[in-house]
């Protein structure tokens, strides 16, 4: 990839991350968050974005977000109140914005009538505003700019309008203003704009190629600018490079307009030439600044509000990484812990780690192997708010298309995740969103009639628990209509209609595939592919799917998901001489089951009293179809797990070896699909073991009917302890 590629790729991933933090911005405002801190990063947002297209010269991009910045600007100067209305409008003209950078990065061509529409809708919130008055010039790239010769008569007073006023501006900028992204030739389109402007450059800094310093400042500026504007206005296009310049602004008198022009035409004519032969420097010295420094300008503290004098914290240097590279790594580590736990395997059975200092040195490579892989896990760990902030603009979408209103709101948006996880949840969450609002919510009229708002409520939350990550879907509608659900299952096939179905079961039939109780297919639903893609999908990542709905009050669905697919903590145990592995995360305790704690119920099925509760017991061996006769429980061991929705149950297995980290390889990918397996792994003698699936045992399990003194169907597997 060439240079300037790279740039144009930088600039678009700093684009995605200017949207988001747009989008943010925006829905803050919305739900009574329209600070001075948030305005301002609102507004920089956009203006980044236009400085940056404006140097790609990407023409349709800068019209449009010109057109955004203004009206951003009224909003942040108080000349436009920060409204539902407005606001909502500006949700819309982000998302167009969005799709504006999307079409420029990949070369697509997109209606301009939509835009030219909203263009006049952001106009129409400024009266003042008039049919062409604030139109953007053609953005000249900045990559290809060539110095004009000077003549005599530059500093030459210009006709004026009655009432104009003439500055002279002198600007030197300071490294800093590249460091964080800006540009000078920005900052003079802006001015140009106040009125006629006259720029000067004054190059007599700027040291040979081979001294030059891709991260210095060796140019200055001089503007000699006629406007009717004042000089409030003239600091303003300022604002963001205030203490990271030399700025003078002077106003000439009615006799100064031409003082001084004539000395410093000569002394800026002897410059033509050397800046000439400089040019190409230059090109390479804003390339170089534009990558290295962009990332570091997008932050909100990098640029200090006007009305606080204190400097912003410096901040945590940071790089982008392919990655690919990164995945390289993690698959070096991963063959690290397998030749970590071959090598004490080896050392064991050779009687070598009896070895004071041998054991010693075991010990120390295995807690140098985990803390390795842990920073390279949190290399590629991320905040799940990359996929959280796709979702604003799908609610309003939909909504839009539902005639519904509908309010989103989402917490836990800095919870970390694998980003492989993070890349796989786009798709269910739009299923699951989709549903809410199209499925779940009421229309606003059955709402009121209700005594429900009028606004829908859909929540979306992520949390960490215990060694996984819950991301939960709620929607306060009307609940799942048991009723109908079944029947539509009866009629599709899915069930049989004299079946015997708990509510839970009736709930999780929307998960089979071709369900759907849409009357007819639309652009939203009906076509019965939904939620058995969301559950197909959130499966193949290791996790699990349930919902939880109340009739008349809304419906949740909650996944579970690994925080990681490449490394997870592990119990070894024996069963019927197969050694497999629990996930330790899932694992609340180990016991010695005694003779009267175990109780049949059925024909074959067994429960463990624990603490004056029942939890299924789950016989591995027979479950794996390791063995055909039941185990002896007194013979064995009792491992008590949890499953995700805080359902308990014991695994009776043969033996525990010990815990150890493991990496998780995956068995559907390399030979199918097995009930009750999640992934392998490979074990330090060489053999495969299989990582037990804590969840879908216990779901099988708990399908089993329990006897009538554990309790009532749903009530009968209590929390031990």
């Amino acid at each position: 990839m060439d240079a300037m590629a790279a740039i144009r790729e930088t600039f678009f991933q700093e684009c995605e991350e200017q949207l988001a933090e747009l989008e943010a911005g925006l829905g803050a405002m919305l739900d009574g968050g329209a600070d001075p801190e948030t305005v301002n990063a609102v507004f920089r947002a956009v203006h980044s974005i236009k400085g940056g297209a404006g140097a790609f010269g990407l023409a349709a991009l800068v019209r449009f977000a010109h057109r955004f910045e203004t009206t951003l600007d009224h909003l942040r100067a108080g000349r436009l109140p920060a409204a539902p209305e407005p606001l909502r409008l500006m949700l819309r003209a982000a998302d167009a914005l969005a799709d504006l950078v999307g079409a420029a990065r990949d070369g697509t061509s997109l209606d301009p009538d939509r835009f030219e529409a909203l263009v006049a809708e952001l106009a129409a919130l400024d009266p003042a505003v008039q049919e062409g008055a604030d139109a953007e010039p053609e953005p000249t790239p900045l990559l290809s700019f060539t110095p004009v010769p000077l003549d005599d008569s530059i500093f030459d007073e210009p006709a004026s309008e009655p009432r104009e006023r003439v500055f002279r501006i002198r600007l030197r900028p300071h490294p800093a203003l590249y460091a964080k992204g800006n540009e000078t030739a920005l900052l003079l389109r802006e001015l140009s704009r106040l009125g006629r402007a006259t720029t000067l450059c004054d190059a007599s800094a700027l040291p040979s190629l081979d001294e030059l310093d891709p991260e210095g400042a060796y140019l200055a500026f001089e503007i000699r600018l006629a406007t009717g504007a004042g000089e409030g206005e003239i600091r303003e296009i300022f604002d963001f490079v205030e203490g990271d310049c030399d700025l003078d602004i002077v106003e000439e008198g009615e006799d100064a307009a031409g003082e001084g022009g004539a000395e410093v035409t000569a002394q800026m004519s002897a410059l033509v030439e050397r800046l000439q032969r400089a040019v190409e420097a230059e090109r390479s010295l804003l390339a170089a600044r534009r990558q290295a420094g962009r990332a570091a300008a997008q932050a909100p503290e990098a640029v200090p509000a006007r009305t606080d004098d204190a400097r912003p914290e410096p901040k945590t240097p940071s790089i982008r990484v392919d990655l690919e590279r990164v995945d390289r790594l993690i698959n070096l580590v991963g063959e690290l812990v397998i030749n970590q736990a071959v090598l004490t395997q080896r050392a064991r059975e050779e009687g070598i780690a009896r070895a004071a200092g041998v054991a010693g040195g075991l010990d120390e490579l295995e807690q140098l192997t985990r803390q390795i892989q842990e920073s390279v896990m949190a290399i590629r760990a991320q905040p799940v708010r990359a996929v959280f902030q796709r979702m604003p603009r799908l609610v309003r979408e939909v909504a839009a298309l539902t005639g519904k209103e509908v309010r989103l709101v989402m917490e836990g948006e800095a919870t970390e995740v694998d980003k492989t996880v993070i890349e796989r949840l786009a798709d269910p969450l739009t299923h699951m969103i989709r549903n809410a609002i199209d499925h779940g919510l009421e229309t606003p009229e059955a709402r009121s009639a209700a005594g429900k708002p009028r606004e829908g409520l859909v929540r979306l939350s992520a949390r960490h628990r215990s060694g996984r990550i819950v991301i939960a879907v709620e929607d306060d509608g009307a609940g799942v209509d048991r009723a109908r659900v079944r029947a539509v299952a009866a009629g599709k096939g899915l069930i049989a209609p004299d079946a015997a179905l708990a509510d839970e079961e009736i709930d999780n039939l929307i998960f089979l595939p071709g369900f759907s109780t849409a009357a007819e297919i639309s652009d939203i639903s009906g076509r019965g592919v939904g939620m058995d893609v969301v559950r197909s999908g959130i499966e193949a990542l290791g996790g699990r799917i349930s919902i939880q709905s109340r009739p008349g009050r809304g419906s949740t669905f909650l996944m579970s998901l690994p925080l990681t697919l490449a490394v997870l903590d592990g119990m070894v145990v024996t069963v019927a001489g197969q050694t497999l592995v629990a996930p330790l995360s899932a694992i609340v305790e180990t016991l010695q089951p005694r003779e009267g704690d175990v109780r049949g119920f059925l024909e074959e099925g067994r429960v463990l009293s624990i603490r004056g509760g029942f939890a299924p017991l789950v016989d591995l061996g027979r479950e794996l179809g390791y063995r055909a006769s039941a185990a002896d429980p007194a013979q064995g061991v009792a491992v008590l797990v949890e499953a995700d929705g805080g359902a308990r149950g014991a695994l009776l297995v043969d033996a525990i070896l010990g815990q150890r980290q493991v990496v998780v390889k995956s068995l559907e990918a390399n030979y199918g699909r097995a009930p009750g397996v999640a992934a392998a792994t490979i074990l330090g003698d060489g053999r495969v073991a299989l990582i037990l699936d804590v969840d879908a045992l216990l779901a099988r399990a708990r399908a089993e009917p329990a006897p009538s003194s554990v309790g009532a169907p749903g009530e009968r597997l209590l929390a031990a302890g």
